[in-house]
């Protein structure tokens, strides 16, 4: 069977299950008339599916604290790194080490570890996906439409990936974005998410990346959850960066192409940089550009359509934003690819080691370089020459 016919069925089966949903459950998170705005990130229903089980709640760093109470605020003091250590020549990841394999610097000053989780802790993970009729313009074919391209490594990740332990939120943006669920493992509640995407079609042409890595990573006022029916129009989130001592990553899949954020690319990159979490991407930009890139005009188009230019930025985007994170950067061609790309995230996230450590204190409102070693047989040597440490490059300290 083709792979896209046997992906497209696998979401049909997932929405399937799933039960119904109002057609336009998207758009009545937005219609409905402002209330007064609450913290909220976390489940209602606190049970297991099936076996009627309370549930272990997300550790509440995660979720923001009770109605009414102020959210987590990232700290200053303590900066996270997350870590991934590979062969150089063999790009094997390697497992099984311990803080003591670890030094952390700062400008070139030893740094003590003072956070420290292993690759075996389970891990929350933000899917930011990009849903607007851009996305349909740049995608699809006479069988299925363009957003197919992002539902498909989203319903295969959050069903194939996502581990009873492990803590998952979804985010859809457009000209803004709107969290679809918020942190669950429930099985019932991922697949109610395919099944509101594959019901939905996108309501603007925007697509405002900036603005929703800036919403996933450090919060502000978004959405209501769309999976609550909330009868509040807005809320306000705790971003992913606030999380302290507890593995954490961002999946984004996108064509890279940001139409009309309120922040810049500049702002953006030190929101990223400064956030302290891993941003795996996966680029769907390349899917049109290598089909038509060589048709496409130099710059953008009357109409607002991307020319050749815009996609070579927005690929160099995605390539920096994952850089500068600690993260990876997957530019996906062929649809045949995914699976592979799936599981290569999936094996960095299972091997991530997060560190953290208190800097210098310096409040200078400048980029701090920070580097990590390892030493892997634990001699007391380095292994710069064998093994690579992959981590964000620095962070930028606070002024005033």
């Amino acid at each position: 069977m083709n792979i896209s016919r046997y992906l497209v069925a696998s979401i049909a089966v997932f929405a399937l299950l799933a039960g119904s949903l109002p057609p336009d459950a998207l758009g009545q998170a937005r219609r409905v008339p402002p209330a007064p705005t609450q913290k909220k990130n976390k489940r209602s229903d606190g049970v297991q599916p099936q076996t009627g089980e309370p549930q272990e709640a997300p550790p509440q760093d995660i979720i923001g604290k009770p109605d009414g109470a102020e959210t987590i605020k990232v700290e200053a003091s303590l900066v996270n790194v997350d870590a991934v250590v590979y062969h150089k020549k063999s790009r094997k990841i390697i497992t099984g080490l311990k803080k003591e394999n670890f030094a952390i610097f700062e400008d070139g000053v030893q740094r003590e570890i003072s956070n420290f989780a292993t690759p075996e802790a389970p891990i929350t993970v933000v899917m930011v996906l990009e849903y607007s009729k851009l996305t349909d313009a740049l995608g699809g074919n006479w069988f299925e439409p363009g957003r197919y391209e992002v539902l498909r490594p989203m319903a295969i990740f959050l069903s194939q990936f996502v581990r009873p332990e492990d803590y998952v939120s979804v985010i859809a943006y457009d000209m803004r974005p709107t969290p679809l669920t918020d942190f669950t493992n429930d099985p019932g509640r991922i697949r109610q998410v395919i099944d509101l995407l594959l019901r939905n079609f996108p309501a603007s042409r925007e697509a405002n990346l900036f603005d929703a890595l800036k919403f996933t990573l450090i919060g502000g006022k978004g959405d209501a959850v769309v999976l609550e029916n909330s009868k509040q129009a807005t809320m306000e989130y705790a971003g992913l960066a606030s999380l302290q001592g507890r593995r954490s990553a961002v999946i984004l899949v996108s064509s890279g192409i940001d139409t009309f954020s309120k922040i810049n690319y500049d702002e953006a990159r030190r929101v990223i940089q400064n956030a302290g979490v891993p941003i795996y991407v996966i680029g769907t930009g390349n899917l049109f550009f290598k089909k038509y890139g060589d048709y496409l005009e130099p710059t953008d188009y009357i109409t607002g359509f991307p020319g050749r230019l815009t996609f070579l930025q927005a690929q160099n985007a995605l390539n920096t934003f994952a850089k500068e994170s600690g993260g990876a950067y997957f530019p996906v061609t062929f649809e045949g690819e995914l699976p592979s790309v799936l599981q290569s995230i999936d094996a960095l996230l299972r091997n991530q080691y997060s560190l953290g450590f208190k800097p210098s204190g310096k409040r200078d409102g400048k980029q701090h370089k920070i580097v990590v070693k390892v030493d892997v047989d634990g001699d007391g040597k380095f292994d710069d020459k064998d093994y690579v440490v992959q981590h964000r490059p620095y962070y930028i300290a606070p002024k005033g």
